[in-house]
């Protein structure tokens, strides 16, 4: 082992309970341990990253991950921090999520079978789906007192509240708690890890191994990730961000770990990224000495970015960032697909106008005053005369009269910019 599993994830602020024993159980020897994730949906988002940098973390200190993907537990939906009891999916969907998962995490880890230490993936369903009820009650259930499974705050809270709770969800600690003692049998591992939110959960399983297999077993939790400002993490005004690119471009990925709080990237810097504690510390105090640079958030949005989607969805990331934001010019807008001018323009508001008029030639003022640009051609006039007007980010002045076909990016679209930040997309149909 060339460093501690343990001190490297304290460092970063991603312990938050963890069991006697098992720093020195991971000190010792090589240890198989497991998370889990829950097929939802079909993309894991970035709430998921700090178990998959877990196992990362794991892996690269030698141990032996284990990714378990929940098709029996995602019938059943975890009470954990949640307040009301969530739909169950249909056993074909929960298939096409798994397939969804497992990919996403074949990213991440490696799976390549030759190491000792590779990466294994486990679906629960597997050893539930011939599992009779009255075998789960009689194997399981007696193993664990009601008077234990009560005393979880999961449950507490749930029962308190007006909704309540449903047989379902209450067995669900026992589920979770058999998946530990499954691996713990089959797979020898000896390790479940989690957030803190699934504390309850994990010992639940420890305690299971210890009854039915007089075996010890060990975990640790990490803290559930916060904003500084009390908003949720990783959530936008548009959902989630999620690690699939189709569902969150690489661009609005890369903007949301960008415009993170001074406070937010000084934690999400260790916890997000694989960069060593020397550069970590280097980058806190060049930031600390010129925040006004977001050299932090700069260097988060980059790693993050390059580790989920690629170095090049990174580069394409910053320019398109230049050209809202900073000094792109008309080249470089020319040189964007029609798929990546519309992901840089998500958010800027669309107008369409008819492209006869473009053919004709259309007088610049009625242009800006026709798609509501300006609220109306006095106004219009006025900027245009005062130099505060561009055409796909090159200034226009009064030498430009008119709008024509030839003026359109991919034969479709002009950019007009009012003032510095007020953006429109001309659609021209």
């Amino acid at each position: 082992m060339t460093m501690n599993l343990i001190e490297e994830l304290r460092w970063r602020g991603m312990i938050q309970d963890i069991m006697p024993g098992t720093e020195e159980l991971l000190n010792k020897e090589t240890v198989s341990g497991y998370i889990g994730f829950d097929p939802t949906s079909d993309s894991l988002h970035i709430g998921s990253l700090v178990p998959i940098l877990l196992l990362v973390h794991m892996q690269r200190a030698g141990h032996k991950p284990y990714a378990l993907v929940g098709g029996a537990t995602g019938m059943v939906g975890d009470p954990s921090g949640k307040s009301q009891e969530r739909n169950l999916l249909s056993e074909e969907t929960l298939q096409f999520n798994q397939a969804g998962v497992k990919a996403q995490l074949e990213k991440f880890l490696d799976f390549s079978s030759d190491k000792p230490n590779a990466a294994e993936m486990v679906n629960n369903y597997d050893w539930f789906k011939d599992f009779s009820f009255l075998h789960f009650i009689r194997d399981v259930g007696k193993y664990i007192t009601v008077n234990y499974m009560m005393s979880k705050d999961s449950v507490k809270k749930r029962l308190d509240s007006e909704a309540g709770m449903s047989f379902t969800e209450f067995t669900y600690q026992l589920v979770q708690g058999y998946d530990f003692y499954w691996l713990y049998q089959n797979k020898n591992c000896k390790l479940q890890m989690g957030g803190s939110d699934q504390w309850g959960n994990i010992v639940t399983g420890t305690e299971l191994i210890r009854r039915k297999a007089g075996g010890e077993a060990f975990a640790f939790t990490c803290p559930l990730i916060t904003k500084a400002d009390g908003g949720k993490f990783g959530k936008t005004e548009k959902g989630n961000v999620w690690l699939d690119p189709k569902k969150t471009s690489p661009y609005q990925f890369y903007q949301f770990w960008l415009n993170a709080s001074d406070e937010d990237a000084t934690k999400w810097i260790k916890i997000f990224t694989l960069l060593p504690q020397q550069e970590i510390e280097a980058l806190l105090s060049q930031h600390a000495s010129a925040p006004h640079e977001r050299a932090l958030q700069k260097k988060l949005a980059e790693e993050i970015t390059c580790f989920v989607h690629s170095r090049a969805d990174y580069a394409f990331a910053v320019k398109a960032s230049d050209i809202l934001f900073g000094n792109a010019t008309t080249d470089i807008l020319q040189s964007l697909t029609e798929e990546q001018l519309l992901q840089v323009m998500e958010g800027v508001p669309m107008i369409e106008v008819n492209r006869a008029l473009l053919e004709e030639g259309y007088d610049m003022i009625s242009f800006l005053a026709d798609t509501n640009i300006f609220p109306s051609k006095g106004e219009a006039r006025k900027m245009w005369q005062g130099g505060g007007l561009g055409i796909n980010k090159n200034k226009v002045g009064v030498e430009k009269t008119q709008i024509v076909s030839a003026d359109l990016l991919n034969n479709r679209y002009l950019l007009v910019q009012k003032g510095k930040k007020n953006y429109f997309l001309v659609k021209a149909v």
